[in-house]
Order: structure tokens, then C-alpha cells, then sequence
């Protein structure tokens, strides 16, 4: 080959893998693509990206490893070409909000958003930043419980406004997540001694409504009346649905207004998972006692326990971590090591398999594959299918409370020392 085609050669190639680079990097600027709360673009933990590692470990595939410098268990959040996350110092006296470079991992911002002279108790196994912060263009929320909320400028880390005076007694932590509806910011509090709902302006943090619990809790226990869980709004028949589980009871409301619309009294307390929606039930646990697992029908008013429960799961239930629906197959973990397969239509197990480990962060899936992460570190890949085939098992060196995120064909792990870009 001539010289002269020798350097044609190498300028189409050049050509041709910058025409690679710029479709890679197309894809994930859609905004309904973006990782932006927990659980991803639609709060289901589904991912469009079709070419997600399914391995890695300390010495394979990771493109950049940083350490957290401070403990935090809230999720990822990606927009564009950023990467946020909450963070907080160990006794919860100093709470950030930070921005990650996706290329390099460097902090470009790491603000201080708050100082709190007594933080409330918190135990070990939480964190003073366990809820996901959530995204938009131009905009992130940070929510740390009662200990405050605020908005910040993602182009100049800003803070726009901020709120200190929603209170709650968390007792052991706060994990709620906020979410984003429309011109509002909903927080959940429920808490030891406070449960209830509140929208806020997402321009000026101004309260819009605040809606209390009411629930009958037969108890003066505040540990009996305390829940996780990050709601989630479901367009059903052209109605929005603000579905929001909680200790004793799972209350759907009107999210413009806070009106209460239906109710299960599902019992339990602690609930942590968020719920999903699919075959015209939502899907929804109670953690600690109570229905443990159930599906409950979208179209009820009132209290809707004895007619519109479809079905109840109690082995195999997820505790904390939150289900996954893909087709008619539901896929959860469970805090003793053990991964299931429900199908969706009517309850009935399709496999259960034992794989170790305490599954508290929320699984995702891509391409027809399942993603676990465990507390040990381990993180199971499968097929989802209605048989158990495991794609492969890894591990990091330390464990998973936060779950993951994804920023086009890579994903962003955060374990209890360390967040990683695995390519």
C-alpha cells in the first residue's frame, strides 16, 4: 500500500472512531435517559443502555476509583456531563453536596451546604446522607432529613434556598429520598415521633402542602411508626398517583394537592423500597412484619385493603432493597442472601437461589440482565429469565449501600470507601 493510502487509512479511521465517540456520547444526553434520582430516569431502576459492564473488580475495568472522605450512603446522580453526589461527615455535624468530574472523577464542586451543631442520633448502619439527591437541568435538591434541604446552581454550585424548619424526629437516620413533580419537591418524613408528606415550590422551597399520615398505629413505639421509603408518581389512566409507602400502611395521594386517594393497611414498619408499577398493580413492601411483599390494584378510593389487594408474598420478600419489574417477572434480594424470581401476574415464586451476602441496595437491569449489590461487597449478575443463570459474580473491596447509577455504557458504584466508574 502506498503512503498516500496508508494516511487515508489512518484519517478514516480517526474519522470513523471520532464519529463512534460523538453517537457514545449522543445517546445519554437525552433527559429522559439521565440517572437522575434513585433508582434512575423513571425511579424503576431500568436502564437503556444496552453494552453495561457485567464485570469487574479492583484490577478489572475500572476506569477511575475515588474515595467517598466521609460517610454516605445516598445513590449517584448524573446530568449531562456531571456527576452529584450527597456526602457527610461521620457524626453529622458537616453535610455536602459534591460534583464529580465523569471523566476523571475530580470534585469540581464540594460545598458545604449545611453545618449542625447537634446532629439527632443516628445508627451505625445508616448514615447522616443516606437520601439520593435528585436532578435536573440546572438544578440539584439535597435533602438530609430534617437536618435541612437545599437547592444548588449545578453550573456555579450556588445554594438558591434552603429549608431547616421541617421537623421529624428520625431517631435512627433519615433514607427517604426527595422526588420531583412537576413545579414540586416532595419530601417524606416518617419519622419517631412525625409522619407525614410535604411539597415544596421547587423555585423558592416555599411550603405548597403538607399532608400528616393519620394512620392507626396502635402504639406509643415510635420505633413502630418509622419508614425509608422513597415514593414514586405513577400516571394511571391519564391520573397521576403519588404512591408512597410507609410504616403501617401504603397511602396513594393526589400529587398536586396531597389529597389522599386510596389506602392499605399493609403493616410492617421500616419500609425502605421504593414501589413499582406494571400489569395494572403496584408492587410494594413492608419491611418489618405486616404484608411483607404485595400487589395492590390502581383504580380503588379509600381503604382498599379487603378489595383491591391482588396478592401477598411473604418468603423470599425483599427487606430493604427495593424490587425490580421486568416483563412479568419481579426480581428482589433479600437481606439473608437469598435472590427471587416472582411472577408479577399473581405472586407465585419462580425460583429462589441462595448467593450470600445482604442485599440493602436496590437492584438495576439493562439488556435483559439483573444487577445486585450486596453489603460484602459481592455483586451478582443474571439473566432475567425464569431460569436462575448467573452471568458472573464480583466483587470490590469494600460493601454496597448505595445503589447504583448509570452514565451511558458505564456505571457509577459508590461502596462504603470509594465511588468507581466501571467502563
Amino acid at each position: 500500500m502506498s503512503k498516500r493510502r496508508c494516511n487515508f487509512a489512518g484519517v478514516r479511521c480517526r474519522v470513523a472512531a471520532a464519529l463512534s465517540l460523538f453517537l457514545w456520547l449522543d445517546q445519554p444526553l437525552r433527559a429522559d435517559e439521565f440517572w437522575n434520582q434513585f433508582r434512575g430516569p423513571h425511579g424503576n431502576g431500568h436502564s437503556l443502555g444496552t453494552t453495561l459492564p457485567t464485570r469487574w473488580s479492583e484490577t478489572e475495568n475500572v476506569r477511575w476509583k475515588v474515595e467517598n472522605g466521609g460517610k454516605a450512603w445516598s445513590s449517584p446522580v448524573v446530568w449531562q456531563d456531571q456527576i452529584w453526589l450527597t456526602n457527610a461527615t461521620e457524626d453529622g455535624k458537616q453535610l455536602f453536596a459534591q460534583c464529580l468530574d465523569p471523566a476523571t472523577g475530580k470534585r469540581v464542586h464540594d460545598l458545604k451546604v449545611f453545618d449542625i451543631a447537634e446532629p439527632q442520633f443516628c445508627i451505625a448502619k445508616n448514615s447522616y446522607a443516606s437520601s439520593t439527591p435528585v436532578i435536573e437541568e440546572g438544578r440539584i435538591y439535597a435533602h438530609f432529613g430534617a437536618h435541612g434541604t437545599a437547592a444548588i446552581d449545578t453550573a456555579n454550585g450556588k445554594i438558591l434556598w434552603t429549608r431547616q424548619d421541617l421537623p421529624c424526629n428520625h431517631h435512627r437516620g433519615p433514607g427517604s429520598s426527595p422526588i420531583v413533580e412537576g413545579s414540586l419537591l416532595i419530601l417524606t418524613f416518617d419519622g419517631f415521633d412525625l409522619q407525614y408528606t410535604v411539597a415544596l415550590d421547587k423555585s423558592t422551597g416555599a411550603t405548597v402542602w403538607r399532608q400528616d399520615r393519620q394512620i392507626a398505629y396502635d402504639s406509643d413505639d415510635g420505633d413502630v411508626k418509622k419508614a425509608y421509603a422513597t415514593p414514586g408518581v405513577f400516571r394511571v389512566n391519564g391520573r397521576p398517583l403519588l404512591v408512597s409507602p410507609s410504616a403501617g400502611a401504603t397511602i396513594a395521594y393526589e400529587p398536586e394537592t396531597g389529597k389522599e386517594i386510596w389506602r392499605v393497611r399493609s403493616g410492617g414498619m421500616n419500609a425502605s423500597g421504593r414501589p413499582v408499577f406494571g400489569h395494572d398493580l403496584f408492587y410494594v413492601g413492608t419491611a418489618d412484619g405486616g404484608f411483607k411483599f404485595f400487589a395492590v390494584r390502581p383504580d380503588g378510593q379509600g381503604d382498599v385493603t379487603a378489595s383491591h389487594v391482588a396478592w401477598k408474598l411473604t418468603k423470599g420478600a425483599p427487606r430493604y432493597s427495593s424490587p425490580i419489574l421486568v416483563d412479568d417477572l419481579l426480581f428482589t434480594g433479600t437481606d439473608n442472601g437469598v435472590l427471587s424470581c416472582v411472577d408479577a401476574r399473581n405472586g407465585d415464586t419462580v425460583w429462589q437461589e441462595r448467593v450470600g451476602g445482604v442485599f440493602t441496595a436496590s437492584p438495576i437491569h439493562a439488556a435483559g440482565k439483573v444487577y445486585f449489590f450486596s453489603e460484602d461487597g459481592t455483586a451478582p449478575v443474571i439473566e432475567a429469565r425464569r431460569k436462575f443463570t448467573l452471568v458472573a459474580q464480583n466483587k470490590l473491596d469494600a460493601g454496597f449501600m448505595a445503589s447504583p447509577a448509570v452514565l451511558g455504557h458505564s456505571l457509577i458504584l459508590r461502596t462504603t470507601t470509594h465511588i468507581y466508574r466501571i467502563d
